[in-house]
């Protein structure tokens, strides 16, 4: 019998889980000022970046590690502070009288306190704006504090104005997946700054006289030929009772006709269709994503999908807003996204599906 970690689950408003597990922390600070570090890119290669903390990043560090001392069942197992946010991996060894929602609010507190001594007049310290080029001279000495210049905050402001956002991991593997998130996330700002073209959020993609955002390289818009990737339930079910022929043949279809030069098209929404596009992201193989949720301007693909987005292979699009309290796919959205990747496929004078 499967226990309550075996599934998804999400922070919903009122919640407070007490048990043991592991759970991503992010504090964000909601204006995006570069308060807690500066990003820099030595000879340009983003494989090298590293965010150096200022005065303010080193106290939301102490926090960090505070929460430890307060709570000895809890540990900090990985954490990264950015220019305007910080991640937290933090572990519970045993179960908690009132759960990991208290603990992460008593660490805001913490931080929003040495937010409001750090805007304080009497401690004029600030990042300097780090929005010049991102190539530096690493050999330096920099001096990343500068006083205020005209943007003083009142020592009653509170930077951190947002409360943590909580995200439980119950997935096998999904420790180790986080951990990299989070250890990459230096590299990945520094892609995105790199090459900012592909991570910026396109606005009203037309295709077929249905409006999307898109993120990537929009120029997969003119291929030559386009398959759709839709594994069908009766394939699945076919599989389930013994006989996975038509499925093995349809998913080895789909990579045949990657190979042959097709843009594949989809949402990739069950369990296959994600094996399918696995191996178009290990095969480096174009292929258009259509996403069940719009984009919002600080977004960044997942783990491999971010890379292939980078060396403008992805494009992902989505007809919808960004809704940030969104966090499940409905059926009908599974109908529409399937809909809409037919439809991209259609628009192609060479109307053969490669897809068998």
């Amino acid at each position: 019998m499967a226990n309550e970690h075996d599934i998804w689950q999400w922070k919903e408003p009122g919640t407070a889980w007490k048990g043991a597990g592991i759970y991503h922390v992010t504090l964000t600070i909601p204006s995006r000022e570069p308060l807690l570090g500066e990003l820099v890119i030595p000879e340009n290669d983003p494989r090298q970046a590293r965010v150096e903390r200022t005065e303010l990043g080193e106290k939301i560090v102490h926090t960090i590690f505070h929460i430890q001392d307060i709570h000895p069942e809890v540990r900090v197992i990985q954490f990264c502070v950015m220019p305007d946010h910080v991640h937290a991996v933090l572990y519970v060894t045993q179960p908690m009288q009132k759960g990991i929602s208290t603990v992460v609010r008593g660490w805001w507190q913490g931080a929003k306190k040495e937010g409001r001594e750090f805007a304080s007049p009497f401690s004029p310290n600030i990042i300097r704006d780090n929005k010049r080029s991102p190539m530096r001279d690493n050999k330096r000495k920099r001096n990343i504090t500068s006083p205020m210049r005209g943007n003083e905050r009142s020592a009653a402001d509170s930077i951190f104005t947002e409360m943590p956002f909580i995200r439980p991991m119950s997935h096998k593997g999904q420790l180790q997946t986080m951990i990299r998130y989070v250890q990459m996330n230096p590299q990945r700002l520094a892609t995105k700054r790199l090459k900012p073209g592909f991570f910026r959020v396109q606005e009203e993609i037309e295709i077929g006289g249905r409006m999307y955002r898109g993120i990537g390289n929009a120029a997969l818009l003119q291929a030559e030929r386009y398959a759709p990737v839709h594994v069908r339930r009766t394939m699945i079910g076919e599989a389930m009772h013994g006989d996975d022929t038509r499925l093995r043949d349809y998913m080895n279809g789909c990579v045949l006709a990657a190979r042959q030069g097709a843009v594949m098209v989809s949402p990739f929404i069950s369990d296959k269709e994600k094996e399918v596009m696995a191996v178009l992201l290990a095969e480096a193989h174009p292929f258009i994503y259509i996403a069940d949720n719009g984009f919002d301007d600080y977004y960044k693909p997942s783990d491999g999908l971010f890379d292939s987005v980078a060396a403008g292979r992805v494009l992902m699009l989505s007809p919808w807003e960004h809704d940030p309290s969104k966090r499940h796919v409905t059926r009908a959205e599974c109908v529409a996204m399937n809909q809409m990747a037919e439809e991209i496929c259609n628009l192609t004078n060479n109307k053969t599906n490669l897809c068998p």
